[in-house]
């Protein structure tokens, strides 16, 4: 496995997939979904650029925003598919760990990248009865600015992102496509993936032991 590409960072980060839209999915509400992403941009963002707090209590805070705004067991149950099924329960949950960390580790070893960084809203539109696209733009010191199309479902009563669109590309997929070939690879062990991931956080935590208060 590699590391994500720089413009694709946020976006793993936040989110690297969503559910499959079962039926536990409510009607999508407009005001309500774009309410939720600016609470969560904004949680986040004044996460990133707290430097007067250490990187590991900044990292707790994003993580905190991230647990609250991704449906994290949807997320990793779609992204593994039917791997999953194949998984032994101590697998299943030793992914479930692993696929947190990652999500958090994705943002927390890139803090020195994106201080500075700033998120305004954008459109916002319907494109089912069961999700809200959000449009927003990601703008940070020296570099082009870029959009994020944030998917965003009712999940047991509460709003959830369960999908990042960056560049048009649908993380969700990409991630899946890409654990699925490391399985492949490693002629069908979910062990493979686990070990895989594991290696992927301690490179990104390294990383993040580099970067300046």
């Amino acid at each position: 496995m590699t590391l994500p590409s720089r413009r694709a960072v946020l976006a793993a980060g936040l989110l690297l997939t969503g559910p499959a839209m079962p039926a536990r999915a409510q009607v999508a509400d407009i005001g309500r979904a774009s309410a939720f992403i600016q609470q969560t941009g904004n949680d986040l963002v004044a996460a990133i650029n707290d430097t007067r707090a250490s990187v590991a209590q900044r990292r707790e805070r994003v993580a905190a925003v991230l647990r609250k705004a991704v449906d994290i067991q949807g997320v990793g149950r779609f992204i593994l598919g039917r791997w999953w099924r194949q998984a032994s329960a101590q697998e299943q949950a030793e992914y479930m760990r692993l696929f947190e960390e990652t999500l958090i580790r994705n943002l927390s070893s890139r803090f020195g990248e994106y201080q500075g960084v700033r998120f305004s809203l954008g459109r916002t539109q319907q494109r089912t009865e069961d999700d809200v696209l959000v449009n927003t733009l990601i703008e940070r010191a020296n570099s082009a600015p870029f959009a994020l199309d944030w998917r965003v479902a009712e999940v047991g009563g509460q709003p959830k992102i369960v999908d990042v669109i960056a560049e048009g590309t649908s993380m969700r997929l990409t991630q899946r496509s890409e654990y699925s070939s490391v399985i492949t690879r490693n002629n069908g062990q979910v062990a493979a993936l686990l070990a895989a991931m594991q290696q992927q956080i301690q490179q990104m935590a390294a990383r993040e032991a580099q970067t300046p208060r």
